[in-house]
């Protein structure tokens, strides 16, 4: 696999991520230290794939051992996506993922500023006790 660069959007849509999973892993349950580089923001359709690389329905907070294990086994990881997601949203990230006229790469800084605050929202709905707190997405 090709390598893609991680841009400060990313940054701060991984954070949202496992902020908003609350630093346990989705896949085997396993808690992380808060800022913990042990858990990673796993993409089902890869980060090369620009209209869904910031989408929160696209990805899952996986520990490392985790993100390793189902990025070696591509059945695997379709099936637990398919699993964790549901197979019609699966599809639809699928069929989203496709799209090459989205334009968002023409709105990293807009793309960055929504994730850095939708991270301070994320954080103080945890501090506040919310249970369940979802990544709203850019879009």
């Amino acid at each position: 696999m090709a390598f893609v660069k991680r841009l400060a959007a990313d940054h701060w849509f991984s954070k949202c991520v496992r902020e908003a999973a609350r630093w346990k892993c989705q896949r085997c349950g396993a808690q992380h230290q808060e800022g913990s580089q042990g858990l990673h923001c796993a993409h089902f359709m890869t980060r090369g794939k620009w209209a869904t690389r910031f989408d929160p329905l696209n990805v899952a907070a996986c520990c490392y051992g985790c993100h390793q294990y189902l990025d070696s086994r591509p059945y695997e990881k379709q099936a637990w996506f398919e699993n964790y997601l549901g197979e019609s949203v699966a599809q639809m990230i699928r069929e989203k993922s496709e799209n090459t006229k989205h334009g968002l790469k023409k709105c990293l800084k807009e793309i960055t500023k929504h994730y850095k605050a939708e991270h301070a929202r994320i954080v103080q709905a945890n501090l506040d006790g919310v249970p369940a707190v979802t990544v709203v997405g850019f879009l």
